[in-house]
């Protein structure tokens, strides 16, 4: 690429950076995991900044490729063992605020696609529809993967862990 677009590129990387690793963490679970997915997104962006149509800034677009790249991953990985601090189904109704799965834990136990529609809805704060076109899916498949996420993740923490819905 020449010089300007260079300069483009490192300025949007510059701005938006910490944003999108925090994204990225969120979708793996494992710091040293989304950095190394940032850098593939960043990788990919680079490769296709002079013919992308937001130069501005393409946080949809970066968003896009760190939720297809981090799904490819799970599903090549998804065979490996994870090591957690305690079993999925081991919290007891009596156990302490630092023995119970938190939401960390439990949002990690979704499926990706599942943990990516939680994530930028609710993290990211996108709405049903921007969250359908990062995914390239329906409204109505984010309408439904939000609501069975809910629902695994409150069979998973107590009450008072989760946020409410206030529609």
């Amino acid at each position: 690429m020449g010089d300007e677009l260079d300069a483009e590129f490192d300025a949007f990387v510059r701005r938006r950076y910490g944003g999108l690793l925090r994204t990225a963490h969120l979708l793996t679970g494992d710091r040293a995991l989304a950095e190394d997915l940032l850098q593939t997104a960043l990788l990919e962006t680079y490769r296709r900044w002079d013919r992308l149509a937001d130069r501005e800034d393409p946080v949809g677009y970066v968003r896009r490729v760190l939720v297809t790249t981090q799904t490819g991953w799970a599903r090549r990985f998804s065979s490996r063992e994870q090591v957690l601090a305690f079993p999925p189904d081991s919290w007891r109704e009596d156990a302490g605020p630092a023995d119970r799965l938190d939401l960390w834990v439990a949002l990690r136990q979704l499926p990706p696609r599942m943990r990516a529609v939680l994530v930028l809805r609710f993290y990211e704060d996108l709405s049903e529809a921007a969250t359908a076109e990062v995914l390239r899916c329906s409204v109505g498949t984010v309408k439904s993967q939000t609501s069975r996420g809910l629902a695994r993740l409150r069979t998973r923490l107590p009450a008072d862990d989760l946020l409410e819905d206030k529609r």
